[in-house]
């Protein structure tokens, strides 16, 4: 009897002849790498991809672990944390430094998931409903953190004088409090809709895929357990919904204070200088405050890969080109790397307050 390849096979659906699934839209870290990792085979002995990829992995860690450390060291000055912008600020350091740490275990997870044919169902499932949830609820509270912070600081603008700073801290409390509620509220149909599906794989042993199978050719039964999400055309649409919100909202929000900011600010100047037009006024906060128009432009771009790889059609088939999506999908989770370089260096009273912190710390170990 004469084996063949088919072809025609869809890569929208995934298991075998028994238990076919179709795919839904959305790509993750799991189906990143899902191909490009070899079973029962040493890290060393992987694919340069896999090692490249877990070097940049650890390089980002490294960074983002760095950022944290020292935003954190800046924004626990108890005389910064009067208002409550600090506090945002120092939540969202933290949230940074847990979005690193769970992004490289959610790496290593998979990896040494992938590496091993036998694995216990528990550590499959704890992916699904822990880490990949805890991951994306991370990546969002701190998008919002930066959110609260923008609006704060346009009130403060605006209020000038009649600012209330008990009132910012008490608001920036409570925001802090329910931000992470609302959040795993908006993600909790994600875990609720996941299922293990376990499936053979029929592989054979050569490398090219289009040659003509025949009854000699060697070949090996390979056992997948994958997890899985299937949702409603409702679901969908809350869902993809949900993911634009998480998204461009920030960053609306992020521009709109930023030129309220700005318009606000030269109208004061204005009506304190009346001899200079509002014209030059708001050219010159434009040069003064163009940090606050570039920052959230350049961290929506970096975060836009993500929303484009979470709306793939299913039927994409990232191993036939591995280092376009996960160069993508690396890129996405850059931006809680860089509160320390949008808020911190920007700013002459947080680096002034990070260099004295810095200071003592150096005092201590002497």
């Amino acid at each position: 009897m004469n084996l063949f390849v088919d072809s025609t096979i869809s890569s929208c659906v995934v298991g075998d002849q028994c238990n076919p699934y179709r795919k839904s839209i959305g790509l993750t870290m799991n189906d990143l790498l899902r191909d490009q990792i070899k079973r029962n085979i040493s890290f060393l002995k992987q694919s340069s991809l896999i090692k490249s990829t877990a070097g940049i992995t650890m390089m980002m860690f490294i960074i983002g672990l760095v950022n944290g450390i020292c935003s954190l060291t800046t924004f626990q000055n108890k005389e910064l944390r009067k208002v409550g912008c600090v506090l945002y600020l120092f939540a969202s350091s933290i949230t940074s430094l847990l979005t690193i740490s769970m992004f490289t275990i959610k790496f290593w997870f998979v990896i040494l998931l992938g590496m091993n044919s036998t694995v216990n169902l528990s550590l499959l499932r704890t992916d699904c409903v822990f880490i990949s949830p805890v991951l994306k609820l991370c990546l969002y509270i701190d998008g919002w953190l930066n959110v609260c912070v923008a609006i704060e600081r346009t009130v403060n603008v605006f209020k000038g004088v009649t600012f209330d700073k008990k009132l910012s801290k008490r608001i920036a409390r409570w925001i802090i409090f329910i931000l992470p509620i609302l959040i795993v509220l908006n993600l909790i149909h994600e875990p609720l809709h996941h299922q293990l599906i376990e499936y053979t794989h029929q592989k054979y042993k050569f490398e090219d895929r289009n040659l003509t199978l025949t009854e000699d050719a060697e070949y090996e039964i390979e056992h997948n357990v994958m997890c899985v999400t299937h949702y409603s055309n409702s679901v969908q649409i809350y869902n993809t919904i949900s993911l634009f919100a998480h998204l461009l909202v920030p960053f609306i929000v992020n521009v709109c204070s930023a030129v309220l900011i700005i318009v606000g600010t030269a109208r004061q100047r204005s009506a304190a200088r009346k001899k200079q037009p509002l014209k030059e006024h708001l050219i010159e906060q434009m040069k003064e405050h163009k940090q606050l128009l570039i920052s959230p432009l350049i961290l929506f771009l970096l975060a836009l890969p993500r929303l484009i790889i979470a709306l793939l059609s299913g039927c994409v088939d990232p191993s036939r080109n591995p280092w376009l999506y996960l160069s993508a999908y690396f890129i996405s989770f850059t931006p809680p790397m860089l509160i320390f370089t949008v808020y911190v260096l920007p700013s002459e009273l947080y680096m002034k307050t990070f260099k004295e912190s810095m200071i003592r710390c150096r005092r201590r170990f002497q």
